[in-house]
Protein backbone atom coordinates (compact mmCIF):
# COMPACT_ATOMS: atom_id res chain seq x y z
CA UNK A 1 0.00 0.00 0.00
CA UNK A 2 1.23 3.49 -0.84
CA UNK A 3 0.70 6.29 1.67
CA UNK A 4 -0.33 9.56 0.06
CA UNK A 5 -0.32 12.92 1.82
CA UNK A 6 -0.68 16.51 0.78
CA UNK A 7 -2.59 18.86 3.06
CA UNK A 8 -1.39 19.56 6.58
CA UNK A 9 -5.09 19.44 7.56
CA UNK A 10 -5.65 15.78 6.64
CA UNK A 11 -4.95 13.29 9.44
CA UNK A 12 -3.15 11.11 10.09
CA UNK A 13 -0.46 11.96 7.53
CA UNK A 14 -0.96 15.72 7.36
CA UNK A 15 2.02 16.00 9.70
CA UNK A 16 4.22 14.93 6.76
CA UNK A 17 3.43 18.25 5.07
CA UNK A 18 5.99 21.04 5.36
CA UNK A 19 3.09 23.30 6.36
CA UNK A 20 2.31 21.27 9.51
CA UNK A 21 2.66 23.30 12.71
CA UNK A 22 5.56 21.31 14.17
CA UNK A 23 8.34 23.74 14.98
CA UNK A 24 11.92 22.84 15.81
CA UNK A 25 15.29 24.32 16.59
CA UNK A 26 17.98 24.10 13.94
CA UNK A 27 21.04 26.23 13.16
CA UNK A 28 20.63 28.06 16.49
CA UNK A 29 17.14 29.34 15.60
CA UNK A 30 13.51 28.31 16.14
CA UNK A 31 11.56 27.48 12.99
CA UNK A 32 7.73 27.41 13.11
CA UNK A 33 7.54 24.86 10.26
CA UNK A 34 9.85 22.95 7.95
CA UNK A 35 8.58 25.20 5.13
CA UNK A 36 9.96 28.25 6.94
CA UNK A 37 13.36 26.59 7.30
CA UNK A 38 13.49 25.32 3.73
CA UNK A 39 12.53 28.64 2.14
CA UNK A 40 14.94 30.65 4.30
CA UNK A 41 17.85 28.45 3.21
CA UNK A 42 17.59 30.05 -0.23
CA UNK A 43 18.93 33.31 1.28
CA UNK A 44 21.66 32.68 3.88
CA UNK A 45 23.41 35.70 5.38
CA UNK A 46 20.78 38.11 4.03
CA UNK A 47 17.87 39.97 5.65
CA UNK A 48 15.52 37.69 3.64
CA UNK A 49 16.57 34.72 5.79
CA UNK A 50 15.25 36.25 9.01
CA UNK A 51 12.18 37.76 7.31
CA UNK A 52 11.15 34.30 6.12
CA UNK A 53 11.88 32.70 9.50
CA UNK A 54 9.51 35.22 11.09
CA UNK A 55 6.74 34.87 8.48
CA UNK A 56 3.32 34.50 10.13
CA UNK A 57 2.35 31.37 8.17
CA UNK A 58 4.08 28.66 6.14
CA UNK A 59 2.17 29.85 3.07
CA UNK A 60 3.64 33.34 3.52
CA UNK A 61 7.11 31.82 3.98
CA UNK A 62 6.65 29.83 0.77
CA UNK A 63 5.53 32.88 -1.20
CA UNK A 64 8.48 34.88 0.12
CA UNK A 65 10.93 32.12 -0.74
CA UNK A 66 9.56 31.78 -4.26
CA UNK A 67 9.71 35.52 -4.93
CA UNK A 68 12.44 35.87 -7.54
CA UNK A 69 12.87 39.54 -6.67
CA UNK A 70 14.87 38.06 -3.77
CA UNK A 71 18.42 37.01 -4.76
CA UNK A 72 18.47 33.19 -4.77
CA UNK A 73 21.76 31.70 -3.61
CA UNK A 74 23.79 30.52 -6.63
CA UNK A 75 24.27 26.95 -5.34
CA UNK A 76 20.58 26.39 -4.49
CA UNK A 77 20.03 23.51 -6.89
CA UNK A 78 23.02 21.69 -5.37
CA UNK A 79 21.96 22.20 -1.72
CA UNK A 80 18.15 22.21 -1.73
CA UNK A 81 17.69 18.49 -1.00
CA UNK A 82 20.08 18.66 1.95
CA UNK A 83 18.15 21.67 3.29
CA UNK A 84 14.88 19.73 3.00
CA UNK A 85 16.39 16.67 4.64
CA UNK A 86 17.74 18.68 7.60
CA UNK A 87 14.35 20.33 8.14
CA UNK A 88 12.38 17.09 7.93
CA UNK A 89 14.79 15.23 10.20
CA UNK A 90 14.76 17.99 12.84
CA UNK A 91 10.96 18.17 12.79
CA UNK A 92 10.50 14.43 13.37
CA UNK A 93 13.34 14.29 15.88
CA UNK A 94 11.65 17.04 17.92
CA UNK A 95 8.09 15.69 17.94
CA UNK A 96 7.65 12.15 19.29
CA UNK A 97 3.98 11.92 18.31
CA UNK A 98 4.61 12.53 14.62
CA UNK A 99 7.77 10.42 14.64
CA UNK A 100 5.57 7.52 15.77
CA UNK A 101 3.18 8.20 12.87
CA UNK A 102 6.13 8.15 10.47
CA UNK A 103 7.52 4.94 11.96
CA UNK A 104 4.01 3.45 11.85
CA UNK A 105 4.13 3.57 8.06
CA UNK A 106 6.45 0.55 8.19
CA UNK A 107 8.06 0.03 4.82
CA UNK A 108 5.24 1.54 2.76
CA UNK A 109 6.06 4.02 0.03
CA UNK A 110 5.29 7.61 1.07
CA UNK A 111 4.17 9.97 -1.70
CA UNK A 112 3.45 13.68 -1.59
CA UNK A 113 0.30 13.86 -3.71
CA UNK A 114 1.01 17.39 -4.92
CA UNK A 115 -0.70 17.88 -8.29
CA UNK A 116 1.38 20.92 -9.28
CA UNK A 117 4.77 19.76 -7.99
CA UNK A 118 6.74 17.35 -10.15
CA UNK A 119 9.92 17.66 -8.11
CA UNK A 120 8.95 17.35 -4.43
CA UNK A 121 5.65 15.61 -5.18
CA UNK A 122 4.24 13.11 -7.65
CA UNK A 123 2.56 15.69 -9.90
CA UNK A 124 -0.90 15.47 -11.41
CA UNK A 125 -0.13 12.35 -13.45
CA UNK A 126 2.10 10.55 -10.91
CA UNK A 127 5.27 11.03 -12.97
CA UNK A 128 6.91 13.45 -10.49
CA UNK A 129 10.12 12.71 -8.60
CA UNK A 130 8.45 12.69 -5.14
CA UNK A 131 11.66 13.89 -3.51
CA UNK A 132 9.85 14.89 -0.28
CA UNK A 133 8.43 11.38 0.00
CA UNK A 134 11.90 9.93 -0.60
CA UNK A 135 13.34 12.15 2.15
CA UNK A 136 10.57 11.11 4.56
CA UNK A 137 11.36 7.45 3.87
CA UNK A 138 15.08 8.13 4.40
CA UNK A 139 14.36 9.77 7.77
CA UNK A 140 12.04 6.89 8.70
CA UNK A 141 14.80 4.40 7.89
CA UNK A 142 17.30 6.34 10.00
CA UNK A 143 14.95 6.38 13.00
CA UNK A 144 14.28 2.66 12.57
CA UNK A 145 18.02 2.04 12.50
CA UNK A 146 18.46 4.04 15.72
CA UNK A 147 15.72 1.94 17.34
CA UNK A 148 17.45 -1.28 16.27
CA UNK A 149 20.80 -0.07 17.61
CA UNK A 150 19.22 0.72 21.01
CA UNK A 151 17.74 -2.78 21.22
CA UNK A 152 20.96 -4.63 20.33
Amino acid sequence: MTIYFYSNRTPPYGCFSNFSAHGFELDRAWWPTSEHYFQAQKFPNTPHYEQIRQAKTPKTAALMGRDRARPLRPDWEAVKEEAMYRAVRAKFQTHTEIREILLGTGTEEIVENAPNDYYWGCGRDGSGKNRLGVILMRVRNEFNQLRLNKVS
